[in-house]
């Protein structure tokens, strides 16, 4: 199947419908494919009923959780859907420390996780003092955290059935996720959605489980845009830190257009608090404590996007590793082909010839 871009009149298979636009065009911006970008995302958000938009009122309820700093009007609720204005002030639906929307599940370690080739669970990296076993921690498992909220609104989510927590509330507090570590429990990631929304959730919950482990090998990892504050980062990074755990960055674009293109929302805020982690690194290098993946989505991130999110990695240090994945179509992003082995070994030499010094390509068997 082929799509037109809708400015330059391009046809090739690598142009989405949802979209309707080429890279090329969406790299050169402008008000017309802005606007048009806004209205694709709009609909899509509006199938789930959730706000079209992060809300700027003058007047509103403002939340500095992420990058989208809503400002929500009296009634309306923020661009995740967990905060609203009742009556002129903040109110948190969930995402709190003492409520979260989210389900969880053990997953055998080792698991299929961005890291596994990196990190405790599968390797030999951190023994003994972050690990259990000198190779995979066979008999142990991860506590797979799936929270109901994201700050983006990714055309191409693997996990975009995360919408369905909202609509079906499950709430739970941080004293439950806490007490579901066991003593076979190695470590504990956070993903979704994504965590950001309900970081005050996420940072309790470790901090209980990690008193309930005292003692013990017990890892807090997490899987992230990156767009939270400040504030929340700093609080995560040290848990993952101190724990053996890692924080897995998604770049999901370089161009800051491809991002909106893909995601609704900047990649900004990421790319500042990749950078600002990336000072951490030295601190624990074994195991990796930062690493960073990319979707390797055809037509739109190429090995243009990839040479340059592997040149800012690689400037910060060349030895966190860098995960390239394959793109199955999925979601909105359904008409696109699978990534082909040329893109992901093009891509892969880019990311080396850019300085890295670990550099894997993941989900193999998507490849074709």
């Amino acid at each position: 199947m082929s799509g037109r871009c809708i400015i330059c009149g391009r046809v090739s298979k690598l142009i989405t419908s949802t979209l309707g636009i080429c890279a090329s065009c969406l790299k050169q911006g402008g008000e017309k494919v802005f606007d048009h970008i806004q209205r694709v995302h709009a609909e899509t958000r509006r199938e789930f009923d959730l706000p079209l938009k992060p809300p700027r009122s003058p007047e509103g309820a403002k939340c500095y959780l992420c990058v989208n700093e809503c400002s929500i009007p009296p009634g309306e609720r923020g661009y995740c859907g967990l905060r609203e204005n009742r009556e002129g002030k903040l109110s948190h639906i969930a995402g709190t420390a003492q409520k979260g929307l989210a389900d969880w599940y053990y997953d055998p370690l080792p698991t299929n996780c961005v890291a596994d080739w990196v990190c405790p669970a599968g390797t030999s990296a951190g023994y003994p003092k972050f690990s259990y076993s000198s190779g995979a921690e066979y008999g142990y498992k991860n506590l797979a955290v799936f929270y109901g909220a994201c700050s983006f609104n990714c055309l191409f989510c693997q996990n975009w059935h995360y919408r369905d927590l909202l609509s079906d509330p499950h709430f739970r507090s941080a004293e439950e996720l806490a007490e579901a570590v066991d003593n076979r429990t190695a470590c504990i990631c956070y993903f979704g959605g994504d965590p950001t929304p309900q970081m005050p959730h996420a940072l309790r919950a470790s901090e209980l489980a990690l008193e309930r482990a005292k003692g013990r090998i017990l890892r807090i990892c997490w899987e992230t845009n990156g767009s939270m504050n400040r504030a929340y980062l700093e609080k995560a990074a040290e848990l993952s830190l101190k724990s053996g755990g890692c924080i897995k960055f998604d770049l999901k674009a370089w161009n800051e257009n491809i991002n909106i293109a893909l995601c609704g929302i900047t990649n900004q805020r990421t790319l500042e608090n990749f950078r600002y982690l990336a000072q951490w690194t030295k601190e624990r290098p074994d195991p990796p404590f930062l690493i960073a993946s990319t979707l390797l989505i055809p037509g739109y991130i190429d090995v243009e996007e990839v040479s340059n999110i592997a040149h800012f990695i690689a400037d910060l240090d060349p030895d966190i590793p860098y995960s390239l994945l394959a793109f199955h179509p999925n979601f909105y992003l359904h008409d696109l082909p699978q990534t082909s082995k040329l893109h992901a070994q093009e891509c892969k030499q880019a990311a080396l010839d850019a300085g890295l010094t670990r550099v894997k390509i993941g989900n193999l068997h998507l490849l074709i």
